[in-house]
């Protein structure tokens, strides 16, 4: 069953978090003979909305990047606090505001986004289907080092905020095999998309954003279809308030 409506979901729960750091997408048909085939077989694809404004490195092998990045850099950007406890251009600081990885991590854990955090797969087990296993990715896992972050990338117009790109996410993922490392180090949520993780209402507000897409919400079968990918998320978001619970909630 083909999921290119996820990124479209991950927009809607962007929104309704209150994070508001993806880029607009909608779910649409397309007609028309200038497009290939893929576009106007009749099947709903993903539309979305592209700001030029995104920053790239120079460095084409790593042009996906506006911040290169490893793992254990990662960490100790994390550890630094920045723009809280240190500068954010002071070393290891790259211009992020520390509270930009806390959403990051909420974000991509509850749609379990690894392709920015952990796109080697070290915090679970892949399937051998994965680009990370058909690629030979996981085998670098034992030395952090050698493990680089992906889409780390800002506005140059707000280069202390991040965009976040690429959503789709692991719609069938598990729950005894979620990816608990794209919350490593983080010691800091974002209190609003916490306090809507906590109220129970996840379910409600999120399927009403999601019925203001009239075609999205045809082509998935309304409330019934969209169901079981929402309550999958509201199961996540408790993994993760039983995960954070120990730290006090900023209001951010």
């Amino acid at each position: 069953m083909s999921e290119k409506f996820f990124p479209v979901l991950a927009f809607h729960l962007d929104r309704v978090l209150g994070l508001n750091r993806t880029l607009p997408a909608v779910l649409r048909n397309f007609t028309g003979d200038l497009l290939p085939y893929r576009f106007t077989s009749g099947h709903a694809r993903p539309l979305i909305w592209w700001d030029p404004d995104i920053r790239h490195l120079a460095d084409k092998n790593n042009d996906q990047n506006s911040h290169s990045l490893t793992w254990t850099q990662y960490q100790a950007v994390l550890r630094s606090r920045c723009g809280v406890d240190r500068a954010l251009n002071a070393t290891p600081c790259v211009g992020l505001e520390h509270s930009e990885w806390g959403r990051l991590a909420l974000f991509d854990f509850l749609l379990q986004v690894n392709d920015r955090l952990d796109r080697h797969c070290c915090g679970f087990q892949p399937e051998p289907s994965d680009l990370c296993m058909e690629n030979l990715l996981r085998v670098k896992c034992s030395n952090s080092r050698n493990l680089g972050l992906v889409h780390i990338l800002v506005r140059s117009s707000d280069p202390s905020r991040l965009v976040f790109i690429d959503n789709a996410g692991r719609p069938h993922q598990p729950h005894d095999n979620l990816d608990l490392r794209l919350l490593e180090g983080v010691d800091e949520f974002p209190d609003r998309a916490v306090s809507v993780l906590q109220s129970g209402c996840l379910e409600k507000l999120l399927l009403r954003s999601l019925s203001l897409d009239a075609e999205l919400w045809r082509a998935r079968g309304g409330a019934a279809g969209l169901k079981p990918f929402v309550r999958a998320i509201q199961q996540r978001g408790g993994v993760l308030l039983r995960h954070v619970c120990p730290y006090k909630w900023p209001t951010l």
